[in-house]
């Protein structure tokens, strides 16, 4: 197979591929990110503490991680035809692809979330702040360094599973090699094909890092601030500290002669 032949069927994978992983991602970290963070607040100790909703979710978020991808495409396949209308292709692929990578980012969001310092909760707590003053001021933009690597993470896992998806129909990069790299031998596609997705997924994972390295600086240049903001230091009001008042020295005290006596 010429190069001719191949571009336009190498376009049009990526084109696929892109719109599979771009959809999937942008759901996944929607339904993940609450749900994650759910995990976090009625966990033992968290600000909405209740043991049975947190051992309910986590058990089906654990059991939607477990079951192999390939499986799962084929259990939802009722449920995507009732979506999309259909079972074939990019679009019906998505479906699939999204309810896997929901579990799979909520747990990573989980993890992020924890090692928020629990001293910045209490001290909004003790403001009088909500739960979702908590979340919103506190939970999300401490860890947000932490959740720009965990969607790097979900991307570069969703990549995977449209190459998976391929396989049965959905298209992509996956579909063109297994089509054309290994039923008809064309070898030189398939090396390509790889190639591509290796290509596609180091430009992501260093987007995501360099994000998130940025995103890491900026956080710890404001802790201070932030800190002193909760605690209702001086700089709540944009001024600094005023320098204390130089103590006022003591009056000399004029000696008297003594009284002569006669």
């Amino acid at each position: 197979m010429t190069w001719s032949e191949m571009e336009p069927l190498l376009e049009q994978a990526c084109w696929d591929t892109l719109y599979m992983v771009g959809w999937s991602a942008v759901i996944a970290v929607v339904g993940g990110l609450p749900l994650g963070v759910l995990l976090v607040l009625t966990d033992r100790g968290g600000v909405l503490q209740n043991v049975m909703v947190n051992k309910v979710v986590g058990q089906i978020v654990n059991i939607a991680r477990s079951m192999p991808f390939i499986i799962l495409m084929v259990a939802l396949i009722s449920f995507t035809r009732a979506i999309v209308g259909t079972t074939i292709g990019p679009e019906a692929a998505i479906v699939p692809l999204a309810i896997g990578a929901i579990p799979f980012y909520a747990r990573l969001v989980e993890t992020s979330v924890r090692e928020v310092d629990g001293g910045l909760v209490e001290a909004v707590q003790a403001m009088g702040g909500s739960t979702w003053t908590v979340v919103r001021k506190v939970l999300l933009p401490e860890s947000l360094p932490a959740l720009i690597s965990s969607a790097t993470t979900t991307i570069v896992a969703l990549i995977g599973y449209s190459a998976m998806a391929g396989t049965v129909g959905a298209g992509g990069l996956g579909d063109l090699a297994v089509r054309y790299g290994y039923l008809r031998f064309e070898t030189k596609l398939m090396w390509i094909t790889v190639a591509i997705l290796a290509v596609v997924i180091s430009v992501i994972q260093f987007a995501g890092d360099l994000a998130a390295r940025g995103l890491s600086h900026r956080g710890r240049s404001s802790v201070a601030p932030r800190l002193v903001l909760l605690r209702g230091g001086p700089s709540r009001a944009g001024k600094p500290a005023p320098a204390p008042e130089p103590e006022a020295a003591p009056a000399e005290v004029e000696p008297v002669e003594p009284t002569k006596v006669p």
